[in-house]
């Protein structure tokens, strides 16, 4: 579900400075100047819908069109932090070399800083959930909270430069919780000395309403829409009755800003089709829109909308849309049709929003198995071939690795039949087959029933083979079913891997994530049975209606009374692939889980939420794990190498960055009630003693 129904919680219950800079600049204006040109010639507003044959699937939905481009670079020449990943290609990749695998140990914590805006749902106000990634751009920080509030700061010392409260809604409008993943930055190719709003940071909110603020001051740019604030919700037309979210900043690419929204998919069937606008940086002005779900058959159905960030390749003028599934989450009884670009990555034109090609991994999704993460961009070498590239993670636990030029496998991408299901559930029409990587191997091993673990079945007194047995499994996408206490899915519905992606050293060629192994399982209730049953839902998992379905549904995780999963550990890894071969470098469970106040076994690892950085002098940054340590460990052998406790779990990408000369790396500590109940307000930044 947008933003995931899921149910980790579960796991356990209840050069010199100004130089590097001129170079940058000279990079993006590079860039920017042509996409300033392209989006020049069409400045008056509009729409540009989507090829209809695109989204209907007449051109099958695979590879509509491919481009002809020969592979370009995309090794970071700056240290830059500016956007959520990084760099556009979401490689969260630093080739800042201060900090090695030598001397990491001797990190420090520099500077650290509250934001006041946290909540542990016990209150009036909802928990909050914080996943922003600090981004380094001006010479600040710029931080959004889940109060929806914008922060800079001064990046050497934490002290804040200004804030700006954008007073929106601090009610649960879409999610159970308060969100936010923070901010997007742009400047002008040559900011005019004194000029307010050349150089704009901007967020979205939790009522729809995106925010445009001078870089300098914080204070709205007057040009922008409406006095520096644009409402998306002016544009939800279909299915109106449903609000949207923006809780992902927006992707910026030249003058484009590019947003998605968050939705209710486990909620309704019928939800708001998931438009993607392009959004003119300075005026706010509506430039085109992407629809993935055809046009006849948007009122009955909705969402395949993107709730995290894009990446996009600068030098084609392209943008990747890692499209999410079609509403509701868990039955498509409502779109049998076929909606080709629903659950895919989706490459369109920049300028136009034209679908250059798309492939799409779950066909007809009834598993809530979203396109979750941006795909990492990288230029890979295969058997002497340089290949322009895209690995695309997937909840399922894949990875998909294509030409991100044409869409084409790297590796050969199968078909395989998968179950067709008892036939308990009315009006659903599964696809035969689904497409399965040939390489790389699967993050985990979803091709057998996970063993139960003993421990927990004897501390349960059988209470996981009891379950066991009464749950339907015959492979991966077996359907969701009305009988027995469910259907066991395997990864769960929050992701094998989620949105903080892969991480990739170009130099060394290796890329890198975090994966969690969680076991859960759900059952489909008539609508009479479903009134009976109900009986609420916490943060992620429980009851969700599916209103407007013949079927409202339970999703729970397989843990024993005393909340020990009944699957065997780890519960979660970091893995290394050699993307030369395509083959597994290296792997170890990361963090340590956490019950009762008690850390378990390292060996048993942690589910995870966020994902890592890499660093040419050798280093994996992350937080992510239940035990809220951040962490460091070797890119070359996966040894860890540092550690640090922090307020909360470290659910965001941390970001690394330079200023005056020292190489710092900062984290987010806001915690995420899906992974446990402890939330926090810390931003803490790291370097070595002077």
């Amino acid at each position: 579900m947008k933003v995931s129904i899921t149910a980790l919680a579960l796991l356990f219950i209840p050069v010199t400075q100004a130089q590097k800079q001129d170079n940058a600049a000279e990079a993006s204006m590079g860039t920017q100047e042509k996409l300033n040109v392209d989006s020049a010639n069409q400045q008056a507003p509009g729409t540009t819908e989507t090829t209809e044959d695109a989204s209907t699937g007449k051109r099958d939905g695979q590879k509509v069109e491919s481009a002809s481009h020969a592979a370009s670079s995309l090794v970071p020449s700056s240290a830059s932090w500016d956007s959520f990943h990084g760099q556009l290609n979401a490689q969260k990749y630093s080739p800042l070399k201060q900090i090695t695998a030598d001397n990491v140990s001797k990190l420090k914590k520099i500077w650290e800083f509250h934001t006041g805006d946290v909540s542990d749902g016990k209150g009036d106000t909802p928990a909050t959930v914080w996943s922003a990634t600090p981004i380094f751009a001006n010479q600040t920080l710029y931080i959004g909270t889940p109060f929806d509030r914008l922060i800079a700061l001064d990046p050497g010392t934490g002290k804040e430069k200004w804030h700006y409260d954008t007073k929106s809604s601090r009610k649960a409008l879409t999610q159970p919780v308060l969100k936010n993943r923070g901010v997007s930055y742009w400047q002008a190719r040559q900011p005019a000395p004194g000029q307010a709003c050349q150089k704009i940071v901007y967020m979205g909110t939790v009522d729809g309403k995106l925010f445009a603020l001078d870089a300098d001051s914080g204070k709205p740019c007057s040009d922008f829409a409406d006095n520096g604030m644009l409402d998306l919700n002016q544009w939800n037309t279909v299915n109106a009755k449903y609000p949207l979210s923006v809780l992902q900043p927006p992707t910026v690419v030249g003058n484009h800003l590019l947003v998605g929204w968050a939705g209710k998919d486990w909620a309704y069937a019928e939800a708001p089709p998931g438009t993607v606008f392009s959004i003119n940086a300075q005026t706010g002005e509506r430039e085109w829109t992407f629809e993935a779900i055809p046009a006849a058959i948007r009122k009955r159905t909705g969402t395949a909308n993107v709730w995290t960030h894009m990446s996009a390749d600068e030098a084609h003028g392209l943008v990747y849309l890692p499209v999410s599934s079609p509403s509701p989450n868990y039955w498509g009884g409502n779109r049998v049709d076929p909606i080709p670009l629903g659950t895919s990555t989706t490459a369109l034109d920049i300028n136009t929003g034209k679908v250059v090609w798309s492939r799409q991994w779950v066909h007809h999704d009834v598993w809530d198995y979203d396109i979750n993460s941006a795909p990492t961009l990288m230029d890979i070498t295969v058997n002497g071939k340089k290949i322009p590239a895209l690995i695309q993670a997937t909840k399922q636990g894949f990875l998909f690795v294509v030409n991100r030029l044409t869409g084409e496998d790297v590796w050969p991408i199968e078909e395989r039949p998968v179950p067709q299901g008892d036939g308990s559930v009315q009006g659903e029409v599964l696809s035969p087959t689904q497409p399965f990587p040939t390489k790389p191997a699967p993050l985990l091993d979803q091709s057998k029933k996970p063993e139960i673990w003993k421990l927990a079945d004897i501390v349960g007194a059988g209470q996981c083979s009891r379950l066991w047995d009464k749950l339907t499994y015959e492979g991966m996408y077996t359907p969701p079913t009305t009988k027995g206490e469910g259907t066991l899915t395997y990864p769960d519905s929050a992701g094998g891997v989620q949105w903080g992606g892969v991480a990739y050293d170009p130099q060394k060629q290796i890329a890198v994530v975090n994966t969690s192994h969680i076991v859960q399982y759900v059952k489909l209730y008539s609508r009479e049975d479903y009134e009976k049953a109900d009986n609420g839902s916490g943060n992620e998992s429980g009851f969700a209606p599916q209103e407007g379905a013949p079927y409202g549904l339970r999703l729970m995780v397989a843990n024993n009374w005393l909340g020990m999963p009944c699957w065997q550990p780890p519960f979660g890894e970091i893995v290394a692939l050699d993307m030369h071969t395509g083959d597994v470098k290296w792997r170890r469970p990361v963090g340590a889980s956490q019950q009762y106040g008690f850390f378990m076994p390292e060996s048993w690892g942690s589910p995870t939420i966020g994902g890592p950085a890499v660093t040419a002098g050798g280093v994996i940054f992350i937080g992510a794990s239940m035990d809220a340590k951040v962490r460091a460990y070797s890119v070359d052998n996966g040894e860890e190498l540092w550690s640090d406790q922090v307020e909360a779990p470290a659910v965001a990408n941390p970001s690394i960055y330079e200023y005056k000369g020292r190489q710092y790396v900062a984290f987010v500590a806001g915690g995420n009630t899906i992974l446990k109940d402890q939330v926090g307000d810390q931003v803490v930044v790291y370097a070595l003693p002077e």
